[in-house]
């Protein structure tokens, strides 16, 4: 009887052994209870190594397959930087006389014209030269009339030939004298029109015009009424800048700066004007790099005729540094970044089985990007449904 129970046992023993084999065996997922749904956990796939995974049919729904294309890619370097007005085109406005300013006719912001006032001085210089330029007028009238009257004489022999010629000589003199005169009062700004009203009315006006030097955009102001301005002094009473160009300054990262060059094309985006694109050039590149954040400063021109452009705007620049050139291209949904900031792909040949593969990207393009490395044209990757596959294979490692 003993004998029995002791077979009995060992029988019931090696068929829980079978059955344990059997399932450890077994190809596919263990039933459990509850696991007729498909989620994305390792419970409804095999992973048969690291990097690799086996769809059931209802997780191939979730996963689009696409073969590896090849696009066109431009050679552009992306840099982000402001908008300045062109330093090229600024001109400081100081008065070229001292004196007092009377009026101001232009606020910041404002568009001027080449030889619109700006403002106005009371100016002693321009009242003495105007002085200078009436008596000058007199003294050439007053020998005029002399010259007159003694050639008159020389008729009837009342006065010499030596008093005639010594006439015409004064006025002469009086004649240089005025045109000297006239001259000095053109520095300030007058015309012949204005220089002949005066002498005519034989009235001084101290009033000196300073008008704009260039057709422009008021950048900066520092006049008020009743200031006492000299040439030269800083801060100019007016800047005005030609706004039909504007810079662009922008920092590039030390590793960008050596494909770059002056005359490269630029295209620039703000986003005051959505899909709009600012055509220009670089013009400047810098001779160092910031020894804080290691970047180089370059500066392009900017087209901007309809003067909307403000200084100041942020602003995305595309700088074209080389002929485009093609390169396989995977959809945007298909590159996965990972937990230690490599970037994946998922590669399958049957569509079933899908492997995980490192892959070097380039720039992004139209919802395409460049592949420099990892996959080749033509090889079927996942597009839709990358980002499911990384969390199955995570999952799976986790357990």
């Amino acid at each position: 009887m003993t004998m029995d129970r002791v077979r009995a046992a060992v029988v019931v023993a090696l068929l829980a052994v079978a059955v344990v084999a059997y399932w450890a065996l077994r190809p596919g997922d263990t039933p459990k209870p509850g696991a007729g749904a498909p989620h994305a956990t390792a419970q409804n796939a095999t992973s048969r190594d690291q990097d690799g995974v086996d769809l059931s049919d209802s997780q191939l729904a979730s996963v689009k397959v696409e073969p590896v294309g090849e696009r066109e890619f431009p050679a552009e370097k992306d840099a982000v930087g402001s908008i300045d007005f062109n330093e090229d085109m600024t001109v400081q406005v100081f008065t070229p006389y001292q004196g007092r300013i009377i009026a101001l006719f232009a606020e910041i912001g404002n568009d001027v014209s080449k030889g619109q006032t700006l403002f106005t001085i009371d100016s002693p210089d321009l009242l003495q030269a105007e002085s200078t330029l009436i008596a000058a007028a007199g003294v050439l009238e007053l020998n005029s009339k002399n010259l007159a009257r003694l050639r008159d004489l020389f008729t009837t022999r009342a006065v010499s030939q030596h008093d005639v010629e010594q006439a015409a000589s004064d006025e002469q003199t009086a004649e240089g004298n005025l045109q000297a005169a006239r001259d000095s009062v053109r520095l300030f700004g007058k015309t012949d029109a204005d220089i002949d009203d005066i002498i005519a009315k034989r009235s001084a006006d101290p009033t000196l015009v300073v008008p704009s030097p260039i057709t422009g955009r008021i950048t900066a102001r520092n006049a008020a009424p009743g200031l006492f301005v000299q040439p030269g002094n800083t801060p100019a009473p007016y800047t005005v800048a030609d706004i039909k160009t504007m810079w662009m300054l922008a920092n590039v990262t030390e590793a960008d700066s050596p494909v770059l060059r002056v005359g490269q094309q630029v295209q620039v985006k703000v986003s005051a004007f959505p899909g709009r694109v600012f055509d220009g050039k670089i013009t400047t590149i810098g001779a160092t790099v910031d020894s804080n954040t290691r970047r180089v400063l370059v500066r392009s021109e900017v087209s901007d005729p309809q003067h909307e452009l403000r200084s100041g705007m942020f602003a995305n620049f595309i700088i074209s540094v080389g002929a485009p050139v093609r390169s396989p291209a995977i959809p945007l949904t298909g590159v996965v970044r990972e937990g230690d900031g490599t970037q994946t792909a998922w590669v399958t040949a049957d569509r079933r089985r899908f492997t995980r593969r490192t892959i070097k990207i380039g720039e992004p393009r139209d919802g395409y990007r460049q592949i420099l490395d990892g996959v080749q044209v033509g090889e079927l990757v996942a597009t839709d449904g990358a980002i499911f596959l990384s969390n199955m294979l995570a999952t799976a490692g986790a357990q």
